[in-house]
């Protein structure tokens, strides 16, 4: 896994060195998580989250990214709308550590040569990968912490960005992923046994969210979006 995306960022670097407009920024938000234990609603930001993009502006329709991201997940059943989760009264947490390439996709031109203001909603996705812990629960209901595990996810992100000068530019968005495991929350442990046993639905992976705004400092020499002749 981390050979993988080590081979991925020095392929993405190589073109990076060549490009001619970057952006940096500062991420700052709120996740959360969508399992077997809580709350049920998609968008309920409940834990804060923060981190790093950085953005290769390719053309004014579309944009390479790296994320870094630092998300804790948690989630309690008294918060779900279901009367079995209630009763059950169990809780999980997760620190998730997420490293995402991808693409974005602008609705409208975003032209960086613009003198003072350019806005569109974008689309974003690609492929991250995350580190979180494996868990499981035991006898009396405590969530144990085991070993750090690696796994994949697919984002799908909306947001929607502005340039307010010619050197920031301030997007929010919201972006949903399918992670490729189904323990974020301990239901699902790699080695059941007579005393951890999994629980839930476990047939289906687990999704989480993020919900932030970025700010972020453009340099480099500004693009020539013409046509070449």
């Amino acid at each position: 896994m981390k050979r993988k995306l080590l081979t991925i960022l020095t392929i993405l670097g190589t073109y990076v060195a060549q490009s001619q407009i970057h952006e940096l920024g500062l991420t700052v938000g709120a996740s959360n998580y969508i399992g077997d234990i809580g709350s049920t609603k998609y968008i309920n930001p409940t834990d804060m989250a923060y981190g790093f993009q950085y953005r290769w502006n390719k053309s004014p329709r579309h944009s390479w990214r790296i994320n870094y991201t630092y998300m804790p997940i948690s989630a309690n059943d008294a918060d779900s709308d279901m009367p079995l989760r209630q009763a059950r009264n169990l809780s999980t947490k997760n620190k998730l550590n997420e490293l995402m390439l991808g693409v974005e996709f602008n609705f409208f031109e975003f032209d960086l040569h613009n003198d003072w203001f350019a806005f569109t909603p974008y689309v974003h996705t690609g492929i991250a990968g995350i580190s979180y812990k494996e868990s499981y629960f035991n006898q009396y209901d405590k969530q144990i912490e085991k070993d750090t595990k690696y796994t994949f996810a697919i984002p799908v992100t909306l947001g929607v960005k502005a340039l307010i000068n010619k050197k920031l530019v301030i997007s929010a968005e919201v972006g949903a992923r399918y992670a490729l495991t189904d323990n974020l929350d301990g239901n699902n442990p790699a080695n059941p046994s007579t005393t951890i046993q999994a629980f839930g639905n476990t047939n289906t992976k687990d999704w989480y969210v993020f919900s932030g705004i970025n700010i972020s400092y453009t340099f480099g020499k500004n693009p020539c979006y013409c046509a070449p002749r």
